[in-house]
């Protein structure tokens, strides 16, 4: 008989890392194949979670070789039935275009949408009635960011494809949501924010811990909704921003954050940052 697994991407910090030791709780299963760079991190994850097996799978998902050599792989080894995939792996840089190398905005695209799609297309012929999928997307989904502009883009493109492919696959009983969280406190910022740059936001109203974020979001897996969204502030910005031209959020945004946008982000250094709290 075929065992049945989770798949989790982004195990080894911050919000992936909350959603598989959280997941594990509410669907059981023989496996959860934990997937993230540092394999060290994805161990510590077999004392942390006792409810089932807890399988490390090193991938580089900027890497879509070694997406296939291991995952597609082990996949048809084992022909496993996936009763939940959550794609969590993320990065983003804050800062100007023209301020991050190239390279980096083509790892976030990689990252940020195309594993996602990727380990999505390798997982559906594994998955079986009734089963989820979970992608994390943004608050940075639903509006264009200046100054987050691909960070933002691969968010938008990961919202579209989870809410697409719910309708897509509902005649398969896979039913798909995305998380749509503003800030979170975690280890996201210390790679979003460079310290050698001035800072770019200034104001991360709407602050919340990934756990809390995971909690509401595993609640609405399983409520059958397709967007998830934490908190009061998080519910009225997707309003908002459903109402007022874009042109109108970005002009606000850039307002709020004292941005011009020019490659120069303000020449005081020493400038006060509301609600953010790195955990």
């Amino acid at each position: 008989m075929a065992k049945n697994i989770i798949v989790v991407t982004g195990a080894s910090s911050g919000m992936g890392r909350a959603f598989a030791k959280k997941i594990v709780k509410k669907e059981k299963v023989d496996e959860i194949w934990v997937i993230a760079r540092r394999l060290n991190l994805l161990e510590e994850l077999k004392d942390e979670i006792t409810e089932c097996k807890v399988v490390p799978l090193q991938i580089d998902l900027r890497d879509k070789t070694q997406i296939n050599e291991v995952y597609k792989k082990r996949l048809e080894e084992e022909k496993p039935v996936i009763k939940v995939l959550g794609c969590c792996a993320g990065f983003g840089k804050f800062a100007h275009f023209e301020k991050i190398d190239l390279q980096t905005e083509i790892d976030m695209v990689d990252v940020n949408f195309s594993a996602y799609m990727i380990m999505t297309y390798l997982s559906i012929p594994y998955m079986a009635n009734p089963s989820n999928i979970m992608m994390i997307a943004s608050g940075s989904s639903s509006q264009p960011v200046p100054y987050q502009t691909v960070y933002g883009a691969t968010k938008a493109a990961v919202l579209s494809f989870a809410r697409s492919m719910n309708r897509e696959l509902k005649y398969k009983g896979i039913h798909v949501l995305a998380v749509v969280p503003l800030w979170v406190q975690n280890t996201f910022m210390d790679t979003a924010i460079d310290p050698a740059m001035n800072p770019v936001v200034l104001n991360y109203t709407g602050t919340y811990k990934g756990a809390d974020v995971m909690d509401r979001a595993i609640r609405d897996l399983y409520t059958k909704k397709d967007v998830s969204k934490l908190g009061f502030y998080n519910k009225f910005q997707h309003a908002v921003v459903k109402i007022l031209p874009h042109k109108w959020i970005m002009n606000i945004w850039l307002k709020q954050n004292k941005l011009d946008g020019t490659p120069e982000v303000r020449k005081e250094k020493d400038v006060k940052i509301k609600g953010l709290n790195r955990e």
